[in-house]
């Protein structure tokens, strides 16, 4: 009694779709040959880049007081003065950052599999995309990988009153498809927000994107389920509507 199928599936974008991190680092390294290349920075220029990388991972945006453009490029620009002294270098520094940024966006793609992936799994679940971020980040991305036809729906945290793990974000993702919490999936690689946020909203289940095979903290959320690639999703609903049927 009371037990349901799954009819939708959240997933997040970033790591876990797409490898944010990969072409963060394919980025990084045009930057260090064009710093090399063009303005004879030797070892400054990956010492550079990895201050721009610890900036990036402490980044507190507010849309109110900056645009992210402005903040980024502030990143370089503060990187270069602290790695070379002297004075500030807002052009270089815009020159570090639009490089990163168009060439992080390239090798921003859905793969095949991932792609047939999804055109399968939505011909029996509703499918929608639930990804953190500032929303102009966010919706380059999503442009970038084109992956807006294999979902029903597609929501930014960037541009919603509050982002994951609020529970906000997942009812409000629960109206647009029409289903309930315990109708839903939250499929990601952030325990802090994808499976926190799945756990705080009362979804079905909660699966982790663990690709490293890391070992959270005993003090970390605790998903319902842990694997090690997206792709592992299908056989895992089928077990999860399977258990549903038997308990029937």
């Amino acid at each position: 009694m009371g037990l349901r199928r799954v009819r939708a599936v959240f997933f997040d974008l970033d790591n876990t779709l797409i490898d944010t991190a990969g072409a963060s680092r394919k980025g990084m390294l045009e930057v260090i040959k064009l710093l090399q290349s063009k303005y004879h920075y030797k070892e400054e220029a990956e010492i550079i880049c990895n201050k721009v990388q610890v900036k990036l991972s402490k980044e507190c945006f507010h849309p109110s007081k900056s645009c992210i453009t402005d903040l980024r490029t502030s990143h370089w620009e503060e990187a270069i003065q602290e790695t070379k002294g002297g004075a500030a270098n807002r052009k270089l520094a815009e020159e570090c950052y639009f490089l990163w940024k168009s060439t992080r966006l390239q090798h921003m793609t859905l793969a095949e599999d991932v792609k047939a992936m999804l055109t399968e799994l939505r011909k029996e679940v509703r499918l929608l995309l639930l990804t953190n971020g500032e929303q102009q980040t966010q919706r380059e991305k999503i442009k970038a990988c084109a992956c807006q036809s294999y979902f029903d729906a597609i929501v930014v945290g960037g541009e919603q009153k509050e982002e994951k793990p609020a529970p906000s974000i997942f009812y409000y993702s629960c109206d647009l498809l029409g289903v309930q919490p315990g109708d839903c999936v939250m499929v990601g690689d952030t325990l802090e927000t994808d499976i926190q946020g799945g756990l705080n909203a009362g979804l079905k289940a909660t699966v982790w994107i663990n690709k490293n095979g890391m070992v959270p903290l005993k003090s970390s959320p605790r998903p319902h389920y842990i694997v090690s690639s997206v792709l592992e999703l299908p056989a895992l609903l089928q077990s999860i509507d399977c258990k549903v049927s038997v308990s029937a």
